[in-house]
């Protein structure tokens, strides 16, 4: 095996590493934006997906990606907005989930279970006490892609990061 770092790796290393400007505790890898990094044609490709069609981070991701590249000496790299398959926050991986409890956010549940199709809710945990005992006070939150809920137990508010 080759100790010698390949474009692909090394473009995957730098795009892995740019931060969500909503969310700065996290990166883009963390949240499941960033798809996958390929070579066309001996240019490095980046594809990329919203959390949500219309989020207004994107255009700011796609840069940031592109001026790590350009760091990280990949300056015939591009980057892709794709789509399709539209992204969900089963894509978000375990570690960006617990950042986003330590930054006070509550992660969201998996998708896609039997409850959701008759409108019932996951029970959401309150990131500062634990307590389930919450509600919802506003479908959306500092971001749109978060909604603003109390907790019970503590009475705190927080924002719970929305199930796609």
């Amino acid at each position: 095996m080759s100790s010698v770092e390949t474009l692909c790796e090394r473009a995957l290393r730098a795009a892995a590493a740019v931060v969500d400007p909503e969310i700065p505790v996290l990166t883009i890898a963390d949240l499941g934006v960033l798809r996958e990094v390929r070579e066309v044609d001996g240019t490095v490709e980046v594809l990329i997906t919203p959390t949500y069609s219309g989020c207004p981070a994107m255009n700011m991701i796609a840069l940031e990606v592109e001026m790590a590249l350009e760091r990280a000496g990949l300056s015939r790299a591009r980057v892709r907005t794709v789509l399709s398959p539209t992204w969900t926050t089963d894509w978000m991986t375990e570690e960006g989930r617990r950042k986003l409890r330590d930054y006070g956010i509550a992660p969201p549940g998996r998708t896609g279970g039997r409850r959701a199709l008759f409108g019932e809710e996951e029970a959401v945990a309150c990131p500062q006490c634990g307590s389930t005992r919450t509600e919802r006070l506003a479908e959306f939150g500092s971001t749109s892609c978060k909604a603003l809920w109390r907790c019970l137990a503590c009475r705190e508010p927080f924002d719970h990061f929305r199930c796609h």
